[in-house]
C-alpha cells in the first residue's frame, strides 16, 4: 500500500485563495495536510517529521530557519529569499503589470502613474513591468513611492501627511490619468484620497490595483478595477512541484512563475480616454455590438469614417487595429463568461460574437495560450 505523503504548510504569509489551490491538490492526490502547519499564529513545531514543506518565506526570520533545519524537499511562494536552494513557485508580477497597462491603453489613456510605498521586490517587479510595458508603446510613466519620514512616531503625523503627499501628486498629474499601485490596499488609498480631494473616478483618475485580500472586502462599496493574481492557481501548481519533488524528481533551473487569470473591470476604469470624436463613436459601438456579427465596415459606418480612416485612428490613438480591438474585446468577454457561468463554450462562443465553435476555439487558444475549458478549470482551481 502506498504510503500518504505528509506535508506541512509554513506560511508566513497566505491568502485563503492559495490555501484552497493548495487543498484541492491535496485532496486530488490524498496528502495529508499536518495539524502542525503554520498558517495563523507562528507556533512553530520544531521536531515536526513528514514527506515535504509548502512554505512562505518573505518575512520572519524563524520560520525560515525552520524549514531550513528540515532538509526535506521545499516549495517557497516567495522569492524574498531566492538564494535558499528550494523550488521557488511565485506569481508573475510583469505579467499583472502588462495586463493593468494594456486594460487602460485599450482605452486610449497616455498619462500614467504607479504608486507603491515600500522597498519590496514585489512591488519593485509590479513597477518595473508596468514602466516597461508602457515604455514598449512609446508612453512614460511616473514613478511615486511614498518613504515614512524619520520624524514621524507611529500613528502621530503620518497618516494626514502621507495623504496630503498623495492628494498633491495626484491634482497635479496631467489628466486623464491612468492609476496602477502595487497591491489593492493602496489602489483604496487612492480611491479614498480623489473623494476627500474632489478628482473625480474615474472621469480624472482611472484606477486599477491587484485582487488581494485586503481589497476584496472592498469591491461592493469601492468598486476598483483590479487584476487577479491567479492564487488558486498559485497553490496548486506548487503542490504540484512538491509533489514532483518528494518523488524524486529534478527541480527548476529557474523560479516557475504563475500568470494572474484576467482583469476584474469595475466603475473604476468605466471610460475611454479618447478626445477623436470618431474613434470614440466606434469604441462604442464595439462595446455594444460586439457579441454580433459585425465586421470593422460596420464599425466604420457607425464612426461615421472610412475603414481607411478608422483603422488610421486606432492605430494612431490605441496602437492597435480595429480588428485587434474587436478580438481583444470579444475575448474578454469570453474569458468573464468561462470564469463566472456554467454555460457551454458553444452558448460562451455566440455571446463573445463567434457563431462557430471552431472559430472560437481557434482564437481562445491563440488569445488565451489554452483551449477554453482549460481555462475555465484553471480559473476555476479551488473554488
Amino acid at each position: 500500500m502506498k504510503k500518504q505523503k505528509n506535508v506541512i504548510l509554513a506560511l508566513g504569509w497566505h491568502d485563503h485563495r492559495l490555501l484552497n489551490g493548495i487543498a484541492t491538490y491535496a485532496t486530488e492526490h490524498d496528502w495529508h495536510i499536518s495539524a502542525a502547519s503554520v498558517t495563523k499564529e507562528l507556533v512553530i513545531p520544531w521536531g515536526w517529521d513528514g514527506d515535504g514543506v509548502l512554505a512562505w518565506l518573505a518575512g520572519n526570520e524563524e520560520l525560515c530557519e525552520f524549514v531550513i533545519s528540515l532538509k526535506k524537499p521545499t516549495v517557497d511562494f516567495s522569492l524574498r529569499r531566492a538564494n535558499l536552494p528550494f523550488t521557488h513557485v511565485a506569481q508573475d508580477h510583469a505579467k499583472c503589470a502588462r495586463m493593468a497597462a494594456e486594460h487602460f491603453l485599450r482605452r486610449g489613456f497616455k498619462n500614467f502613474l504607479f504608486y507603491s510605498d515600500s522597498e519590496n521586490w514585489t512591488f519593485e517587479e509590479r513597477g518595473s513591468g508596468f514602466v516597461d510595458v508602457l515604455k514598449e508603446t512609446g508612453h512614460e510613466c511616473s514613478w511615486i513611492k511614498w518613504h515614512k519620514h524619520k520624524s514621524f512616531r507611529k500613528g502621530r503625523g503620518e497618516w494626514s501627511e502621507r495623504r496630503s503627499w498623495l492628494a498633491a501628486k495626484l491634482k497635479h498629474a496631467t489628466k486623464p490619468l491612468a492609476v496602477f499601485t502595487a497591491n489593492g490596499t493602496l489602489a483604496v488609498e487612492v480611491l479614498e484620497v480623489c473623494e476627500m480631494s474632489g478628482i473625480e473616478v474615474p472621469k480624472d483618475v482611472a484606477l486599477i490595483g491587484i485582487e488581494d485580500d485586503l481589497l476584496l472586502p472592498q469591491t461592493t462599496q469601492r468598486p476598483i478595477t483590479a487584476v487577479e493574481p491567479n492564487f488558486e492557481e498559485l497553490g496548486y501548481q506548487g503542490a504540484a512541484w512538491l509533489d514532483r519533488l518528494m518523488r524524486g524528481g529534478k527541480p527548476p533551473e529557474l523560479p516557475v512563475r504563475i500568470a494572474p487569470s484576467r482583469i476584474i473591470a469595475r466603475q473604476s476604469t468605466d471610460i475611454t480616454a479618447i478626445s477623436h470624436e470618431g474613434l470614440s463613436k466606434a469604441l462604442h459601438f464595439i462595446s455594444l455590438h460586439f457579441s454580433e456579427s459585425i465586421d470593422i465596415d460596420a464599425v466604420a459606418r457607425s464612426a461615421g469614417m472610412s475603414r481607411r480612416g478608422l483603422h488610421q485612428a486606432f492605430t494612431e490613438n490605441l496602437n492597435r487595429t480595429p480588428g485587434e480591438h474587436l478580438r481583444n474585446v470579444r475575448m474578454e468577454n469570453a474569458k468573464k463568461l468561462l470564469c463566472e457561468t456554467d454555460n457551454k463554450v458553444a452558448s460562451v462562443a455566440l455571446a463573445s460574437g463567434y457563431p462557430s465553435v471552431n472559430s472560437f476555439f481557434i482564437a481562445f487558444k491563440q488569445f488565451a495560450g489554452m483551449p477554453p475549458a482549460e481555462y475555465r478549470n484553471q480559473a476555476r482551481r479551488g473554488r
